[in-house]
This record gives C-alpha cells, sequence and structure tokens, in this order.
C-alpha cells in the first residue's frame, strides 16, 4: 500500500483528490495520512469526501476514514467501470473539485456522475472554468464530456446540481492548439436577470477593448435553493471567474473576471496558472506539453505526487515553465 503524506507542501484537499484518482487509474492501493493537518480545520471536509466517494462508485474502491474530519483514509481501488454514479455533497462543497477528481478515471471506461452541492464556490474553479478552459485543453471531441448545468448553487444554501456525462477516451493528450476562442458566461440564481446582464456588460466592455474584437456572451438564470452569482470569462487555454456577494455591485463583479483573465493573457506561458497544475495528471498519463507563466505550489505538489506513482513528468522552468511528459 503506498503511503502519501497528506500535509506535504500544498498540504490540502488537492492532494486528497488527485491521489485516490491516481490510485483508481494505476490500481494501487493508498493510504494518505495527516490529512490537511496544516489547515485551520485539519482532516476531511464533506466536499473532499464527496470526491472520494466519487471515485470509489467508478472504481468500486473501497474506503476506510473517508468521513469529515478524519485525518487519514485509506482506499483500495477496484475494476473500473462504465457507472452512473450520484453523490450529494451534503453542503454548498465545489462540484466542480469532485468532477475533477473523478473526471480522470471516468475518461477510461465513460460514466455519468450527477453532483449536488455548488456550481461556483470561492477557492474553486466555476463549473463553467471546466467546461470552456480545462476540457478543451486536453484534446477530446466535444462530444468527448458534455455538462448539464441542471440548477446553479451558491455558498452558503448550495443546491446546485450537475451532470456530466463523459464517453471512453484512448487518450487525453494535452495540446494546446492556436484557438483562441473567448466567451464570457454570466450566472445568477434567485436574483434579478439584470444582475447577471450587467455583471456580463462590464465584462465584454473591458475585456472587448483590451482584445480589440467582439467577445461572445452567455447569460444564465437559474431559481435554487441559494441566491448568488458568477462571471466567467476565458480565452483558449486561460480563465478566470469572479463571485456576487451581497453589498458587490454587479459591474464590479464582471470587471473582476475580466481584469483576472487580462493578467493571465499578458502574462507568459500558454495556460493560466491555476490550469496549469490541474492538466498535469493527464500530461503524466497520455502525454503532451505546454507552458505557463509560474510554477506554482499546487503544481509543485502534483509532481511531488505523481513521482510517488511512478509518473514523472518533466519541468524546466525559465522566462517561462515548460512541462512535458
Amino acid at each position: 500500500m503506498l503511503k502519501i503524506d497528506g500535509s506535504y507542501l500544498e498540504g490540502g484537499g488537492q492532494i486528497v483528490r488527485s491521489s485516490v484518482a491516481l490510485s483508481a487509474a494505476a490500481g494501487i492501493p493508498i493510504e494518505i495520512t495527516r490529512i490537511r493537518e496544516n489547515r485551520k480545520k485539519p482532516g476531511l471536509g464533506y466536499q473532499h469526501c464527496a470526491a472520494v466517494r466519487a471515485v470509489a462508485c467508478a472504481c468500486q474502491g473501497h474506503m476506510e476514514g473517508n468521513e469529515p474530519g478524519s485525518r487519514s483514509l485509506s482506499f483500495i481501488p477496484g475494476d473500473i467501470r462504465k457507472a452512473e454514479c450520484i453523490i450529494d455533497v451534503g453542503t454548498a462543497g465545489s462540484i466542480p473539485l469532485v468532477i475533477q477528481a473523478w473526471l480522470p478515471v471516468a475518461l477510461i471506461k465513460g460514466g455519468i456522475l450527477e453532483v449536488t452541492g455548488g456550481t461556483e464556490v470561492p477557492l474553486s474553479p466555476t463549473v463553467d472554468y471546466l467546461e470552456k478552459v480545462l476540457i478543451p485543453a486536453l484534446g477530446i471531441p466535444e462530444s468527448g464530456v458534455t455538462f448539464t448545468v441542471i440548477r446553479r448553487g451558491y455558498y452558503p444554501a448550495g443546491g446546485g446540481i450537475v451532470r456530466v456525462t463523459v464517453q471512453p477516451s484512448d487518450s487525453a493528450r494535452v495540446i494546446i492548439n492556436s484557438d483562441t476562442s473567448c466567451g464570457i458566461r454570466s450566472c445568477s440564481s434567485g436574483l434579478p436577470l439584470h444582475v447577471a446582464e450587467r455583471q456580463a456588460s462590464h465584462a465584454v466592455l473591458l475585456l472587448g477593448k483590451v482584445l480589440g474584437r467582439d467577445i461572445p456572451v452567455e447569460i444564465q438564470r437559474s431559481e435554487g435553493l441559494s441566491k448568488g452569482s458568477s462571471c466567467t470569462a476565458w480565452c483558449g487555454a486561460k480563465g478566470a471567474s469572479s463571485l456576487g456577494r451581497p453589498g458587490l455591485p454587479a459591474g464590479k463583479v464582471g470587471e473582476s473576471a475580466a481584469t483576472s483573465l487580462i493578467g493571465e493573457l499578458t502574462s507568459t506561458g500558454e495556460v493560466d496558472r491555476h490550469l496549469s497544475d490541474q492538466l498535469l495528471i493527464y500530461l503524466a498519463r497520455y502525454g503532451g506539453s505546454y507552458t505557463a507563466s509560474e510554477y506554482t505550489l499546487h503544481a509543485r505538489t502534483m509532481y511531488w505526487l505523481l513521482s510517488l506513482f511512478g509518473l514523472p513528468i518533466r519541468v524546466r522552468e525559465g522566462k517561462e515553465v515548460a512541462f512535458s511528459a
């Protein structure tokens, strides 16, 4: 059984999610100890437990210690299957992070995952970022991974529902092509339509001025258990998002997403700094290459974790950071 120190480097949920995904894909039993030891609330959270359950569903895995607050977890993978998995985080915890753990395993045999929780929450990519930035970077056909946002869910009430359908893929080789298509998706739940519209109008005005071209805009509004809003902007393999909150003008939400994306676009590298670590599990398994502006702590953590599973990658640091396998 492979022993993994859950407090090493980034020392957060990334180690848990990626470890169980790699365990399932490689068929290697693991034990994670000292989980999130240096966090304000150490141990597993509801979202981490949900991610582990999603991976276990896809590979008929056996878990011990997968409960909120646990500081150790053992995971014994079984045979990967094409399964339909229904997971409720139980809180407004991040749906996208649950999908991130499940996706590398689901690509092997295909499957369906329906998750209830938060579609856009702090310290997490939005579900729109996964769809518009992560998936295209994997070179998977458009029909290979489809997202259906049944209902948006925001902190603290949650209640969002996302259904993801994945077809088996022989390769998710990371190749960043020259397509620099851009877009803005502005969303809300339980708020007047003009909130999402104002977010989008401010984002498109700022981003369009910098890029010198028209930017396609999507407005999505739903009714659910929660009230909240978000704005996600992207160009090619770079994206950014911002979340609304009480007292923050809708225009500022859109401007924040656009400003963050502009910062990424004016930086070196083919992918944004968040995507740089999200792609590493696919790079190690399927090959490819890409560059980023910096070698982040999350990317360093993934480099270390992949090496434990015998999946080395190459990193070359210079004016930009080059990743290859």
